[in-house]
Formats: structure tokens, C-alpha cells, sequence
């Protein structure tokens, strides 16, 4: 592969371990273009966070090449590393300084000048939203909210990649909101973003491209419009006013394209349907006139489910 200066390349990057040669990363090969926002998607075990540990030198491959921004991650980690933001796996910070003390060390320690670091802290904690809490200490906080100080000090330096390890992994709920408008609010900017997740509605929902990987090998590799294109059955959730019991639901089974039907409530269905847009309109259409006073209509979000499922299938 030829070596550009696109912000990420991997060039058969393999991880060994043991004497088994168990492969963790088995010759990955991938281009990330400038301003990608990329999921890096995949089941826990997949090889996910061993390829962004290499990727942050964190871990040496056992063969291939890794390279940002065209310089070498093992031979020229310094340069690599210079334009790069980065929260690997469960985030942690000395819980008796507050996001200000500990974005002004990690600032020193980057070689930022004091009116740079107390300019980029402002900056970076009010696009987490954490502006309010800059001086209190950390120890106090919740995971969602040392998840976005992460997120903070990975942007504080004004890099253009920002690499991701599960960022929303473990949150609750409400923490898992929190943190993926900071993730959309980053996607429209100028930032290149590559991001693990083994959550298939975070994904869709959030990047705009999708590497799918398995047992380290990728699967394949795609915009998110593409690979939604390439899906013949979707999942429909349908909402009414009136009962869905009865004699509407056995002709709704018959309509054309409906694969499955399955009453998830007194008010609600699912429907897996074989179709795109225009049969969807008229789908609604023969819905209404069956009696059904529909008030929802929407795809369930886990579009990518049945074509990720059936590619790691294959690929065993």
C-alpha cells in the first residue's frame, strides 16, 4: 500500500500473542480520509481497542505498518503522535485536582504555552458542557462526566485525529447521551474521528463511515448511506392509536413486502419488510386503509443488525 499523507492508514497490521500465534489484529488493512468520522465496529474480543492501542503506541505490532498523518507510529512515534487526541479504554485522572488543574498539567506536559492551555481549557470544557464544574474536584464526579474531561484533554492540544476507544462504554443512560451530543458536535467539525464501539445504533446514528471487523479481520469497509443501501430487509416500528389486534394485523401480514409481523404491544408492531423508500410510502398507505390510525412510522434504528450478524456468519 502506498503511504499518503491521509490521516490514518493501517498496511496489514497484525497482532500476535502467545505461542499459539493467536491472532488479536489478523493484516488489517484500512485508509482514513480527512474528516472521516469512522466506527470502528465490532463484537467485544474483535480486535478493537489492541488496533487503537498500536495505533497510540501503546502496543507494537507484531508485523504490518501504522501511520498518521504519513509518519510511522513505531519508528516516528513523536511526529506521529504531535497532531493526535486519544482516550483508550476506561478513562482516570488524579481525583483531587479539578478539569482545570488537570487540563493545565497534561497542557505542560505537551509543551503549551500558559495562555494557550488556560485559552483551549475554556474552549474545550464548555464544548463538553463542563463549564460548571471546571474547578471542582474530579473524585466527585461521575464516569459520564470524567468520559467528557477525556474528551476534553484529548481536544486541548487542537489536534486534527481524535481516536476513541469505546467512548460511551459503561455509561448509563443519561451518561450515554451526555457524551454522544459531545460526538455529534464534534462530527460537524473539522475534526477526523476514529472511533470503536461494538453498539450498532451508536454507529449508525453517529459516524459517517463504517469499518465492520471480526476475530481481527476486517469485514468490511463502507459509508454508512452504502452499507443502509445494501440492506434488502429493514425493521419497521409502527405506533397506532386503536387496538392492533384482530383482523387488521392477519391482512397486514398479507401486504406486500412484509417478511414478519410481531405486535409488541397493544398499540405497536414491528414489521420486517423487504423494500426501500417508495414501498414504504405505499406500505403506510395500506395501513390506513385497513383501519389503523398510525401516529409512527419509523426504521428501529438497528438497520446495520442483519448485515453485520450475517457477515461475521460468513466469516467463520
Amino acid at each position: 500500500m502506498f503511504v499518503t499523507s491521509d490521516p490514518i492508514v493501517l498496511e496489514n497490521l497484525t497482532k500476535t500473542y502467545g505461542k499459539d500465534g493467536f491472532k488479536a489484529v489478523d493484516s488489517l488493512n484500512l485508509v482514513v480520509k480527512r474528516n472521516q468520522f469512522v466506527g470502528f465496529l465490532g463484537p467485544n474480543g474483535a480486535g478493537k481497542t489492541t488496533t487503537i492501542k498500536m495505533l497510540t503506541n501503546l502496543l507494537f505490532a507484531t508485523s504490518g505498518k501504522a501511520y498518521l498523518n504519513g509518519h510511522d507510529v513505531i519508528t516516528d512515534p513523536k511526529n506521529a503522535l504531535a497532531d493526535i487526541g486519544a482516550v483508550v479504554e476506561t478513562p482516570e485522572f488524579y481525583p483531587f485536582l479539578s478539569p482545570n488543574e488537570t487540563l493545565e498539567y497534561l497542557g505542560a506536559l505537551r509543551g503549551m504555552s500558559p495562555g494557550d492551555i488556560k485559552r483551549r481549557s475554556k474552549e474545550v470544557l464548555e464544548l463538553v458542557k463542563m463549564t460548571e464544574w471546571a474547578d471542582t474536584r474530579i473524585g466527585k464526579f461521575s464516569k459520564g462526566m470524567k468520559q467528557r474531561v477525556a474528551i476534553a484533554q484529548a481536544l486541548l492540544h487542537e489536534p486534527t485525529v481524535i481516536l476513541l476507544d469505546e467512548p460511551t462504554s459503561g455509561l448509563d443512560p443519561r451518561g450515554m447521551v451526555e457524551v454522544r451530543e459531545v460526538l455529534m458536535h464534534l462530527k460537524q467539525s473539522n475534526y477526523t474521528i476514529f472511533m470503536s464501539s461494538h453498539l450498532l445504533n451508536e454507529v449508525q446514528e453517529i459516524c459517517s463511515d463504517v469499518a465492520m471487523i471480526d476475530h481481527g479481520r476486517l469485514l468490511t469497509y463502507d459509508s454508512v448511506t452504502s452499507l443502509l443501501g445494501k440492506i434488502e430487509v429493514k425493521r419497521l416500528e409502527v405506533r397506532t392509536v386503536n387496538s392492533v389486534w384482530g383482523e387488521a394485523m392477519d391482512a397486514a401480514r398479507q401486504l406486500p413486502g412484509v417478511e414478519l409481523l410481531t405486535v409488541s404491544s397493544e398499540s405497536q408492531f414491528l414489521i420486517d419488510f423487504r423494500g426501500g423508500d417508495e414501498a414504504q410510502a405505499d406500505l403506510l398507505l395500506k395501513l390506513q386503509g385497513l383501519g389503523l390510525k398510525v401516529v409512527g412510522f419509523k426504521e428501529s434504528g438497528l438497520a446495520l443488525e442483519n448485515l453485520y450478524m450475517s457477515m461475521i456468519k460468513s466469516s467463520r
